[in-house]
């Protein structure tokens, strides 16, 4: 028996050829009862039937499929690989051709069901970038207009306008970083200069540049109690100095008044230590965690645009440390505050 599976062109014309010559001799040789005319009939149908068959398949099946299947592989092959596909191409049953094209029928279906998706990321994306940009524009042309229609006369009120056009040229100012920042990260185009450095130094200096805006509302920087002993770690300083910033104002900016923003580092193994930032402020609803990291995402627009916040501070954050070959994680619970951690890698002792 022959495996049907892996027939070739030239099996299933001979095996064809000789399903139709075997009657035909035998119907010859009923006829005309002489064996060696039968015979010669058996050769010559068997020939002739095999090469009709052979030309039929390849010229007109055949051929076809192998195109299809050039097609396809040409398709999925790079560069390199092309040459390879398009000259060499390896033996392959029928079938196994049939299986080769539904399965490229199913890759071509994910990769338009990703297509649509990151096209309705992307329009979400302009629609945030536009709000985000038209806020401090349309405030500061405000400004100006009501200062050059007569407020300047005013000392008072054309101060207070210049401090309010200032704040929202600053906020266009580092929306405009950030953007640039995240396009880098995004684009693996941010090259990582790593170095050892103490964890708890970099904390310390982070925490004192943040104290002031701390001390507006009320809340207590400071390191976990028992965390405190030194911890060196392998990592770029400074993208390792941002993610602190950001998680640190982002936890003072929704923080409720005289709480605490604490950190806390946990030497998990030999290799990697656990850093964590919590906070006791407001907390962020189950639904929201999933998608708290994605650019322009806030839980409340209204309270974060009055923060002053980009909306790209977390993106930010989730991009240096997936840089860094780690991820982020966050609990959170409403009202009663929220940590978001990471994992760095530890100096060998």
């Amino acid at each position: 028996m022959f495996d049907t599976k892996n027939i070739s062109p030239q099996q299933l014309a001979g095996y064809t050829a000789l399903m139709i010559s075997f009657p035909v001799a035998c119907l010859i040789f009923f006829i005309e009862p002489v064996w060696w005319v039968s015979l010669i009939s058996f050769f010559v149908v068997l020939a002739g039937s095999y090469l009709l068959i052979l030309f039929t398949l390849q010229r007109f099946i055949y051929r076809k499929i192998k195109l299809i299947y050039k097609f396809i592989y040409q398709t999925k092959a790079s560069k390199r690989q092309e040459f390879y596909y398009k000259n060499i191409l390896p033996p392959k049953s029928i079938e196994e051709v049939s299986q080769d094209v539904e399965l490229w029928a199913e890759q071509q279906k994910k990769e338009i069901e990703v297509l649509k998706a990151n096209e309705a990321y992307r329009k979400e994306f302009l629609q945030n970038l536009s709000h985000e940009l038209k806020t401090p524009i349309f405030a500061i042309q405000g400004y100006v207009d009501t200062l050059l229609n007569g407020a300047m006369e005013n000392h008072e009120l054309g101060t207070k306008f210049l401090n309010n056009t200032s704040k929202n040229v600053s906020r266009l100012v580092n929306l405009l970083n950030d953007l640039d920042e995240i396009t880098k990260l995004e684009s693996g185009e941010q090259t990582l200069y790593k170095e050892y450095f103490v964890l708890q130094d970099l904390i310390r200096e982070v925490f004192d540049s943040l104290s002031v805006l701390a001390a507006k509302k009320g809340i207590k920087l400071s390191i976990k109690k028992g965390c405190e002993l030194p911890i060196t770690v392998f990592a770029d300083k400074e993208k390792i100095r941002q993610v602190f910033i950001n998680l640190t104002d982002n936890a003072i900016k929704y923080g409720k008044n005289k709480g605490n923003v604490t950190a806390s580092a946990y030497i998990t193994d030999e290799k990697h230590v656990l850093i964590e930032v919590s906070d006791d402020g407001i907390g962020i609803a189950e639904e929201h965690i999933p998608r708290i990291s994605e650019r322009f995402y806030r839980t409340d627009a209204a309270r974060s645009r009055k923060e002053g916040g980009s909306g790209l501070g977390l993106a930010i954050c989730k991009h240096i440390i997936e840089a860094h070959g780690q991820s982020m994680h966050l609990r959170s619970k409403l009202d009663v505050g929220t940590t978001f951690g990471f994992i760095l890698q530890k100096k060998k002792d």
